[in-house]
């Protein structure tokens, strides 16, 4: 199967109000344009480095949503163009968010990463956390980003118990956050292997990757 036939086979199978990212790191702009195509807008990379290469090359209609951790120092290489981060874990990087939008005249979207999983290397906000981050004044003083949802990866493990409970245990700090922003939409959460699960708990953002594009290439 071909990375468009993929692509809308995949499309077809979603409820319309969930965002498809068509996760392209690793993948050659060749394959990007295949999707692009075949109707995808939207990508999600990891490395800022990479997106930006791809953002310079490729038709100005897309977005591009950074999708994997980021540090503060790499910000300002995306700023100009990013239209949604997926992984804030902190008020010194929404405070670097919002300086460097401030810099372009822009308004960057923000996710917070909520801590789901139950290993050690996932980064993420513990519920309280994303609480005191929302309720605090200096997050309300930062004029150049929205808090537009949160995001979460769960824990890599063949239980379909636990994933599903913390993909709702995500759904519900979303639920709790929205009590104190009430414009935030999304939940992104679910990626190739359990994007159905993630839908059916909630997920209004799936981040697909090698469902689309086939196994990433890491040489």
């Amino acid at each position: 199967m071909k990375i468009k036939e993929r692509l809308l086979e995949l499309k077809s199978s979603l409820p319309k109000e969930v965002t498809l990212v068509a996760v392209s790191k690793t993948k050659p702009i060749t394959d990007l344009m295949q999707a692009y195509e075949a109707g995808q807008r939207v990508f999600g990379e990891n490395k800022v480095q990479e997106m930006a290469e791809k953002y310079k090359k490729m038709p100005k209609d897309i977005q591009w949503h950074m999708i994997g951790h980021l540090q503060r120092n790499k910000v300002k290489y995306m700023a100009e163009f990013v239209n949604l981060i997926h992984g804030v874990d902190s008020l010194k990087l929404l405070t670097e968010i919002n300086k460097q939008a401030k810099k372009h005249n822009r308004i960057i979207n923000c996710l917070l990463q909520i801590k789901i999983a139950t290993e050690d290397t996932k980064f993420g906000l513990k519920k309280g956390e994303a609480i005191a981050l929302l309720n605090s004044e200096l997050v309300q003083d930062l004029k150049h980003i929205q808090i537009s949802g949160v995001m979460g990866m769960a824990s890599f493990t063949t239980d379909i118990n636990q994933i599903k409970k913390e993909f709702k245990s995500l759904k519900t700090v979303f639920e709790s956050l929205k009590e104190r922003l009430p414009h935030m939409e999304v939940v992104s959460m679910g990626m190739s292997g359990d994007y159905q699960l993630a839908i059916s708990c909630g997920s209004t953002m799936i981040r697909v990757g090698s469902h689309i594009f086939g196994a990433r290439n890491y040489t």
